[in-house]
């Protein structure tokens, strides 16, 4: 019965995790501003936040939804404020100085608690709690989070060597302001399906 959800829930992590969405976009901008190393915690908070968030969502927080609606539309509401925030701090990052950006990428625990503000991610935890876990055991939930985990880190990762890469062609103090105005803007923009 396991064996038979694994595939499709490691296709359904895979997509949903190397596909745009706000820790995606973040770890982008990161990677260009601060290298893959720097955004090591980062990218860590991601991946284990969302294990930590999926698990929990398994095994109860999706039925206080079902009995508050109305803490979903707070929780939009304040996912929405903080992903404009966010998106206004990508978009006046600091060029680099002498080959290191000024500022700091997120922290482990700052990129884990954003799990809990992210509207993708809430909604890739529901669906793969509802969808792939075997049974609404303790454990089924476990495995969900954790194969999820598992897909999660290497597709999040290459966003960050993406950016990383990109940096060689955002020496340029106006090329890397753009790029960040750029990433804030798509940040802002997927925002959209959470709005709807």
């Amino acid at each position: 019965m396991w064996t038979d959800t694994l595939l499709p829930l490691v296709t359904f992590a895979f997509v949903t995790s190397i596909t745009t969405g706000p820790n995606n976009l973040m770890l982008m901008a990161s990677g260009a501003n601060f290298g893959f190393q720097r955004t090591i915690p980062h990218m860590l908070g991601v991946a284990l936040g969302f294990v930590f968030m999926a698990f929990l969502m398994g095994i109860g927080l999706s039925q206080i939804f079902e009995t508050w609606p109305r803490l979903r539309d707070v929780l939009t509401i304040f996912s929405v404020a903080y992903l404009l925030w966010l998106a206004w701090k990508i978009a006046h990052a600091a060029a680099p100085k002498e080959g290191m950006a000024a500022g700091k990428p997120l922290t482990f625990l700052q990129a884990a608690a954003f799990q809990w503000v992210n509207p993708k991610a809430w909604s890739m935890a529901l669906t793969s709690v509802t969808l792939y876990a075997p049974d609404d055991t303790p454990l089924a939930m476990f495995f969900v989070a954790a194969v999820f985990g598992a897909v999660n880190l290497p597709s999040v990762s290459t966003w960050c060597i993406l950016g990383r890469e990109m940096r060689r062609v955002l020496t340029n103090p106006n090329r890397l302001r753009l790029f960040n105005w750029a990433m804030a803007g798509i940040l802002v923009a997927s925002l959209y399906p959470a709005l709807l």
